[in-house]
């Protein structure tokens, strides 16, 4: 195929050419016309070619040069380099051929000849270079001269000019008048593919049939069904255009097609077989075709090493997934055969697709897999292995999730993990076990047992803090408070965290002992012995002791210790909770008053030891207030405990985490009712009989889809979402009732373009001629297609379609003008449009990502946008939901979080773009005294344009009423 470059004039738009080869051009150094017309007058080859590649690139670029062309028909044309006949034909590609009329140049007579000679030519290349040259033009004049040397051609010896050949006779017949100049071109080319043996050529020759005479094409396929499998490749993807066109246009057909193209799908191409699919997909809703497409999709996704080819595999299966689920259900097994793949983009989308097709059939296989995944993670081969662990890891929660039954199978073999070097995976792992033992109560003491027992191995602080809590909560029993403690002692290791070592006493006793004087004696301190217990010092013997170091302990020392060592009096304050948890709930469960009281004096000298640590100079850091507030009131708490303060730490702060699982529960039921598709059907629709049907003649797959279709219609799954009202809405006014040409445009935004529908009215009484719509873009958006000349009659209308390509999420502009003449006036007219604003909110949707992934990307990303709160709007949650409807965001804090009546509000929005980009928001805002809201919207994103661009779109509409 021949793939076209369009090259833009910086200055006019009308200067624009095409060519079918990107050739470089540095304008820093443009070439002059003389330099250009001595390399062509001389005898040096690699001069000429460097000389035609320099005019090639002025014209391209809006420079004329009307001297050069005779010097081209002088010395250039009777060259016999190969090189030097591509760069001519490029040259005549895009010279100007026609004058301001439209009529054919005089000197293009010249070129006519050479042409010509060049179809007769022995050089093989030569006559195959000119026959594609004379599918890229346009003029009948030039061409009609050739015609009886193209048609000789199709009968020549080589393979390469017969396929060319028939590619210049379908571009001619698709011409204006090119029906006139070929009569007979069908009628020949179907002679030529019943006799051709190359794949090619026959391939070129079944596409000009099904381009030009489509039943020709049709006639001939299905005469030649059963050899339809030894077709070329190339063939056989033409033929299944052909199918996808003819369905389309007609649909009751589609029975006797859909029978070749399951035979296609034994093809060995696999190209083809994916073709096919997709087709079939497309074509077909039976339960037959998609099981046989899926199938397929199932294989390619198996036997294909490229990794690109397995994500669009995969993201085939999901399209399969979301309209037919039930069959997708029973081919989960054979998607997580993908798991092999050591990329981890396969694995992920690979997840994802399973994690919605599990059912209480399948369950139990699936989980195993991921057991058996899970184990190879430890290996320790691969780099990425922690990464791959952790998506295992939760995807075996969700699992665990919505069917509690597997999750005593693994629970334990996942807490094997809590010590894990990826401290990501060992956190999903302890939330993990967090969620399990509450809403499974029956694997409570297996997994405190287990908890207990590997609770040294971890080394994370905030594994750490999570597995504390656990321990906190859900110690019950009395071995299991007494457990709890021991473990919790152990790793914190021996009392206290830091000591005052006395030097080595002096041996010289001729030295006496200086008395102590008054001041020395009222400038005495404490001092902290090895016990734990204080004693003073005189600021005299101060130089006896060496200045306090930290206590690592014996080789046994836990990882509490380590991490509190460190300065980490977060954890130190969890620590405080969960030990004063353990002795409240130990004087429920123990009878003996000792006891409990030995427990909670250990827990006391713990606590302040902890403090004395915090305030100590041993540390960098002393510890935060925040901290050592929540270390005092466990203190205080373990003094002077009361009935009311008992409750609240044993019972409501469970009853706390209860309530956020059940409102993390409703949110995925609700974002699950969300993706499903509601459809309506009309009350007026007609009624459809099944069973009434004549059935004679119909194979069983068309049976399966007549029944199919009917679901559909009766369901409404035909009916479009968007109706008129909405379709109104996106109309923009061009130009004013007042002006000559009226124009409006309806823009349709898809993902990765958009089109512009632009309707033009000639409200004159005159013929406007050479009307031009002349569009140009700010942005990342980039037009596709040149403009076109039109001649519209008095008083009608035009229908002019605009693509327009998108690059990136970024707020973008079209503008221009429409340029007509009149038979009156010779100049021509300029009608300036208004402005095309296109919306970053067609290109952004909400999203879902857990705490932690927005954390991560928050901290990794580089671009911020932080825009000042400046609104009427008085109340923070009112204010919050306008900047959710305003921005397209999903907001990621829950409902719980935001309630309250304190004067302050943070939440985190999310959002992805169709490029897969992220949009973070986070949101704080504050009412002050006079009831005004204040604060900051702060953008985070890994590229500029979406930073700057909902910026904009906050600024604009924050203040707004809801």
């Amino acid at each position: 195929m021949t793939l076209t470059f369009s090259l833009r004039s910086e200055h006019k738009q009308e200067m624009e050419k095409s060519c079918t080869l990107l050739i470089h051009f540095d304008k820093g150094t443009p070439a002059m016309a003389n330099e250009i017309k001595e390399a062509l007058e001389g005898n040096d080859v690699p001069a000429k070619i460097d000389a035609m590649k320099k005019a090639i690139s002025l014209l391209l670029n809006g420079e004329t040069l009307p001297q050069i062309f005779i010097m081209i028909v002088r010395y250039v044309l009777p060259s016999e380099d190969h090189t030097i006949q591509k760069l001519l034909l490029l040259y005549l590609e895009i010279i100007e051929k026609t004058d301001a009329k439209g009529k054919v140049l005089p000197e293009m007579i010249l070129i006519c000849q050479n042409l010509r000679n060049n179809l007769q030519h022995p050089n093989e290349y030569i006559r195959g270079v000119t026959l594609r040259f004379l599918c890229r033009l346009n003029e009948t004049e030039i061409i009609e001269p050739l015609i009886p040397s193209v048609l000789q051609n199709l009968e020549h010896r080589h393979p390469y000019i017969r396929r060319n050949a028939i590619l210049a006779v379908m571009s001619i017949y698709k011409l204006p008048q090119g029906e006139q100049l070929l009569v007979d071109a069908p009628e020949m080319i179907e002679k030529l593919l019943s006799t051709e043996q190359d794949q090619s050529a026959k391939r070129n020759a079944f596409l000009m049939l099904f381009n030009c005479a489509q039943d020709r094409a049709i006639n001939y396929l299905l005469t030649h069904v059963d050899r339809i499998s030894d077709w070329g490749e190339l063939l056989q993807m033409v033929v299944l255009e052909l199918i996808r066109k003819v369905c389309r246009t007609n649909r009751g057909e589609k029975g006797k097609y859909i029978k070749i193209i399951i035979s296609l799908l034994n093809a060995p191409s696999s190209a083809v077989i994916y073709e096919c699919a997709g087709t079939l997909v497309s074509l077909s809703s039976a339960p037959t075709a998609i099981r046989a497409a899926a199938n397929t999709y199932g294989q390619l996704l198996l036997s294909q090493s490229d990794n690109n080819v397995k994500l669009i595999v995969l993201d085939r299966l999901i399209e399969l997934k979301s309209s037919h689920r039930d069959i997708m259900v029973d081919m989960v097994m054979d998607v997580l055969r993908a798991l092999s793949s050591p990329n981890l983009d396969i694995r992920r989308k690979t997840l994802d697709i399973v994690l919605d097709l599990i059912t209480p059939r399948n369950i139990n296989e699936v989980v195993l897999m991921l057991k058996k995944e899970v184990v190879k993670t430890q290996s320790g081969e691969l780099e990425k292995n922690g990464e791959y662990r952790q998506m295992l890891i939760q995807a075996i929660h969700s699992c665990a999730i919505k069917f509690p039954e597997v999750a005593s199978t693994v629970v334990h073999l996942l807490m094997d993990f809590l010590g894990d070097s990826n401290v990501a995976s060992a956190i999903d792992v302890v939330i993990f076990v967090r969620e399990i033992i509450e809403t499974n109560p029956k694997l409570r003491v297996s997994i405190i047992t287990r908890l207990l027992d590997t609770f040294y191995q971890i080394r994370a602080a905030r594994v750490c803090t999570c597995a504390l809590w656990i321990i906190g909560e859900y110690c019950l029993s009395l071995s299991e408070v007494e457990n709890g403690i021991a473990t919790i002692m152990q790793c914190l290791g021996e009392l206290p965290f830091f000591s005052v070592s006395e030097e080595p006493e002096v041996t010289d006793t001729s030295k006496k002992p200086q008395p102590v004087s008054s001041s020395q004696v009222s400038s005495r301190r404490p001092a902290i012995l090895a016990d734990g217990t204080y004693a003073t010092q005189s600021a005299a013997s101060e130089t006896a002791f060496s200045p306090p170091t930290l206590v690592q302990g014996s080789l046994t020392a836990g990882n509490l210790r380590s991490l509190l060592l460190t300065g980490d009096f977060f954890l130190g304050a969890v620590i405080a909770c969960t030990l004063t948890k353990l002795v409240l709930r130990l004087e429920e469960v123990q009878t003996s008053k000792v006891e409990v009281n030995k427990a909670s004096t250990q827990a006391l000298l713990i606590m302040v030891s902890m403090l004395q640590l915090g305030q100590s100079p041993v540390l960098q850091h002393p510890i935060d207030s925040d901290s050592y507030d929540r270390i005092v009131l466990c203190i205080r708490l373990l003094c002077n405990t009361g009935d009311d303060i008992r409750k609240i730490w044993l019972q409501s702060c469970r009853q706390s985490f209860v309530k956020m699982l059940s409102e993390k529960q409703l949110r995925e039921t609700e974002e699950q009712k969300a993706k499903a598709q509601v459809s309506h059907a009309q009350p007026d629709d007609l009624i459809d009989f099944y069973h009434l049907k004549s059935r004679k003649g119909m194979s069983q797959l068309e049976l399966e889809d007549e029944v199919q279709d009917d679901l559909k219609r009766a369901t409404g799954e035909f009916i479009k979402d968007g109706d008129d009202a909405n379709k109104l809405n996106r109309i923009l006014q061009l130009t004013g009732f007042s002006d000559p040409v009226y124009a409006e445009a309806y823009v349709t935004v898809h993902h990765y373009d958009i089109v512009l529908d632009v309707t033009v009215i000639n409200r004159t009484k005159e013929t406007l001629q050479n009307l031009c719509l002349e569009l140009a873009t700010m942005g990342d958006l980039k037009l596709v297609e040149r403009p076109q000349n039109y001649t519209l009659a008095p008083e009608s209308s035009k229908q002019i379609k605009a693509n327009i390509k998108v690059s990136s999420t970024e707020t973008g502009v079209i503008f221009g003008n429409i340029v007509y003449e009149t038979s009156n006036v010779l100049e021509r007219t300029v009608i300036v449009l208004n402005d095309i604003h296109i919306d970053i909110m067609d290109y952004i949707s909400p999203a879902v990502c857990t705490d932690a992934a927005f954390r991560t990307m928050w901290a990794e990303f580089e671009w911020e946008n932080k825009v000042a709160v400046n609104t009427m709007i008085q109340d923070e949650k009112d204010f919050l939901d306008h900047i959710i409807n305003s921005t397209n965001m999903k907001c990621l804090t829950a409902p719980s979080a935001l309630g309250g009546e304190c004067g302050f509000l943070a939440a985190n929005l999310y959002a992805k773009s169709v490029f897969g980009e992220d949009a973070l928001v986070n949101v704080s805002i504050e009412k002050q005294a006079d009831g005004k809201l204040s604060g900051y919207i702060r953008i985070r994103s890994k590229t500029q344009g979406i930073a700057l661009s909902l910026g904009d779109k906050i600024t604009l509409k924050q203040k707004g009423g809801i």
